[in-house]
């Protein structure tokens, strides 16, 4: 089938755009040569278990050698291992000066100790000389390991448990680890804890695992300490960075015939292609390759020294181009990833233009210049995409703006598979979502009228009691918003969760794909408060159930209101550019904007669809003929109320008649009464039903 003369949208819709303050913060050094993220989590250097949640580019790794020198030295502990997902990340902890900026000692780990560096395979075939050589180290005076994860695991399995005892094991990206019982490093790291001889400091820039299972076991996570240092103090604090765009982009046709829309080879890019397995992919990917180079421009060979691609474009410039998707050839292979981690290189923008990946250059992949991370297809992992992002957010002398583009196959209205076509769609749309409230500002709710905070800026005129106000701490970023009715936290946990997990709840709400469909195209059908209260109650309940009701309930309204108060802000601030009011120019200002036209209570809040934003953005951006098809598939799927929902409905329907002393009326003529009602009634019939079989099942007997 020949592609269509236009084969897609003339420009990417943004769904997200940040613009930050550029204060520097972020790369200031204390006395100790310290940045900030570092200093706060050397704060808690005494802790056993300490939990780093910190976005790319903020110096985890540094932070980790100030603390492991710390336990090492100063608490006793005989030898720090450090262990990463992948030998390439390995290099990230090799030997530092750290005394040049006022350290007291110096970060060196022996090369025989980094065995991410050691001959043999790490992917379940780790080599048995590599096991070996964590048994040597233990039972050598020598103070640092560096080691994947799969020779850990082994490690763990050869010398048992106890070989460990007196150590600090730090695990980096630790979204790989996993409280399913079938995850090896997460039963192992279980086992480490429950023994209490080891201090543990994990490192993740996503705390959330695109499985939606939990990272570690609510018992194990209440042992951990968090420090936690936000994408939009990062980005916030940056010196050259200033703004940062996602959004996503339909094409109809070949991807390959498309690209060169959104692919602008003036910007520094990370282009990565589909995996074969998705419906984007032309399942030949050393042929995309070839395509996307003929794209940009006349192929003029390889550059000798470092196997990168020679593309002289229509300008008359020549690009480099690093293609790390042919493995046809090891060495070649070699000499282009060689040459993207030389360290004489980190600092020259110009010796590399755009790099061209399958399944590398995500994780742990440092490339300060990239503008630009274009992504074709969907990825099936929401932890995979924020990787991706990261790979454009780093801060680099003359680069104010960078963006994330995932270029997606839109649903054609005649496809039979329109269903799979929809799920790529919605996934696409939950990464972006869930990417909005990584980039936020993080909220501090409470009730209305208890008095300013301190350290909180309320603006002009100051904190006005009786009014909505919105509050901002400057030096951690964080944002005051009262709101009427919200119900506080009572225990410890409970307060923990809505101080430190807000995100991780609303990740597992927007991966929830009968909320996202429903939200997104049955909105005629689905009232707000089946997402906001009944859904997203289910997922509090399932998640945390060794809280009690109030709490779950209390945990239940903090999610909702930094979910839906972040949707707002950025319809806000859309509409205000429509405007032409360039003041505003933050996420803040929207809040402000938000908050300052309504008296903001949680009974608005629950009323208020958290899809209503990305539909209006999903509306500019996909044809309006396929829209409503998909909406039309997703309004056939609904199905008369579960039990689940009728008995989540019944107990709302208990609330409604202990406030107002009557129960709700299945002819009120307002719907979210009337959806109570009937989930009264639903429940009723389920439980006679229930019955009913049970009293066949006793005849029969």
């Amino acid at each position: 089938m020949s592609a269509p003369e236009n084969p897609t949208n003339q420009y990417t819709v943004p769904s997200v755009s940040i613009a930050t303050a550029r204060t520097g913060a972020s790369s200031k050094v204390n006395a100790l040569g310290m940045r900030p993220m570092q200093e706060r989590a050397y704060a808690k250097r005494g802790e056993q278990h300490l939990l780093i949640k910190s976005p790319p580019a903020s110096g985890k790794s540094r932070a980790l050698m100030f603390i492991a020198l710390d336990k090492i030295q100063n608490q006793g502990l005989k030898q720090a291992i450090i262990v990463v997902p992948e030998r390439s990340i390995g290099g990230s902890f090799s030997d530092e000066k750290l005394t040049e900026q006022g350290f007291w000692a110096d970060w060196v780990v022996r090369p025989q100790w980094n065995l991410c560096n050691a001959p043999g395979e790490d992917n379940g075939k780790v080599a048995p000389s590599k096991v070996k050589a964590v048994g040597v180290f233990l039972a050598s005076d020598d103070t640092v390991l560096v080691c994947t994860h799969a020779t850990f695991r082994f490690a763990v399995d050869e010398f048992g448990i106890e070989a460990f005892d007196g150590r600090l094991i730090a695990i980096d990206e630790f979204h790989h680890v996993s409280s399913n019982p079938d995850n090896k490093l997460g039963s192992q790291l279980g086992q480490l804890i429950a023994r209490g001889q080891v201090h543990v400091v994990a490192m993740t820039g996503s705390y959330f695992r695109g499985d939606t299972v939990a990272v570690l076991a609510p018992e194990d996570e209440a042992r951990f300490e968090t420090v936690t240092y936000t994408y939009y103090e990062q980005l916030n604090g940056y010196t050259y960075l200033k703004s940062l765009d996602i959004g996503y982009f339909f094409y109809t046709g070949r991807y390959l015939d498309a690209i060169m829309k959104v692919l602008d080879p003036s910007q520094k890019t990370i282009v990565h292609i589909p995996n074969v397995n998705a419906r984007e992919s032309l399942k030949d990917k050393h042929k995309e390759v070839d395509e996307i180079l003929e794209a940009l421009g006349e192929w003029k060979g390889r550059d000798e020294a470092t196997g990168f691609h020679l593309i002289e474009l229509k300008d008359g410039r020549t690009i480099r181009v690093a293609d790390l998707v042919d493995d046809s050839d090891a060495t070649r292979r070699s000499k282009v990833l060689s040459a993207l981690k030389d360290p004489a290189q980190k600092d020259n923008r110009d010796n590399v233009d755009i790099i061209i990946a399958l399944g590398m250059a995500k994780e742990g992949f440092d490339w300060i210049w990239c503008e630009h991370a274009l992504t074709i297809g969907y990825r099936s992992s929401l932890t995979e995409i924020v990787q991706i992002i990261g790979r454009a957010t780093r801060d680099a002398p003359g680069k104010e703006r960078s963006r994330f583009t995932n270029l997606i196959a839109e649903p054609a209205a005649d496809e039979a598979a329109v269903v799979d076509a929809v799920n790529d769609t919605l996934k696409a749309i939950a990464a972006s979502l869930l990417m909005e409230q990584v980039l936020a500002p993080r909220f501090d709710f409470t009730p209305k009228n208890l008095g300013p905070k301190e350290g909180f800026d309320y603006g002009e005129g100051g904190y006005q009691e009786g009014k909505s106000n919105v509050g901002v701490n400057a030096k951690t970023g964080e944002v005051h918003v009262e709101v009427n009715g919200l119900a506080v936290p009572k225990s410890a946990e409970a307060a923990r969760i809505c101080r430190e997990d807000l995100n991780e709840v609303i990740t597992s709400f927007i991966q929830d794909k009968t909320a996202l469909e429903r939200g997104l195209f049955d909105k005629d059908n689905t009232l707000p408060e089946e997402l906001t209260q009944v859904q997203l109650g289910k997922i509090v309940r399932d998640r945390y159930p060794e809280l009690n009701d109030e709490d779950q309930e209390a945990v239940r309204q903090h999610a909702i209101a930094v979910l839906n108060i972040t949707q707002q802000a950025k319809q806000a601030l859309a509409v205000a550019e429509e405007k032409a009011e360039y003041g505003s120019t933050s996420l803040i200002d929207g809040v402000r904007k938000f908050v300052n036209v309504r008296d903001l209570d949680i009974d608005l809040i629950d009323r208020i669809n958290p899809f209503d934003a990305a539909y209006a953005v999903l509306a500019k951006a996909m044809d309006e003929k396929v829209l409503r098809q998909v909406q039309a598939s997703i309004a056939a799927k609904r199905v008369a109320i579960p039990l689940d929902e009728a008995r989540d409905l019944a107990k709302r329907a208990l609330l409604f008649k202990n406030e107002r002393g009557r129960a709700p009326d299945i002819n009120s003529p307002d719907a979210w009464e009337r959806k109570m009602a009937e989930g009264v009634a639903a429940l009723a019939r389920h439980l006679a039903q229930q019955k009913a079989a049970e009293v066949r099942g006793g005849t029969n007997g």
